[in-house]
């Protein structure tokens, strides 16, 4: 599935999974295991909505300048909603999240994400 996906998306995921991954292992050293899972549950809420939008996106095949701007922004509304129900997910299930951790890592990857622009599709 992911191959189907554009260079940039492909590069940006890469870069979101490392990011997680770092602030992940920081979290653990600094703040115990709580702060770790809570860093990777925040780092999967950007990445999971990413990869939503992205598949929307992809499958929209909109051939006029109105049908991309319309797959565009039905992507970026999948975002928006899958952002929305898994934060509520994460927070209202998992008593132990360390928000610092969470946050931040959702923030960053978040940052990330925005940076598939400059990634080039060649």
């Amino acid at each position: 599935m992911l191959g189907r996906l554009s260079k940039p998306i492909r590069a940006v995921l890469k870069w979101q999974t490392v990011a997680t991954a770092t602030i992940a292992t920081l979290g653990a050293i600094v703040g115990g295991a709580h702060a770790a899972v809570s860093a990777v549950a925040g780092g999967l809420v950007s990445i999971v909505a990413g990869l939503g939008a992205a598949v929307v996106a992809a499958r929209s095949g909109g051939t006029s300048a109105g049908g991309i701007l319309v797959g565009a922004l039905t992507a970026e509304g999948v975002k928006l909603a899958l952002i929305a129900i898994l934060l509520w997910l994460v927070l209202a299930t998992y008593d132990a999240i360390v928000p610092l951790a969470f946050f931040g890592s959702f923030v960053a990857t978040m940052l990330v994400f925005s940076m598939a622009f400059f990634v080039r599709d060649n």
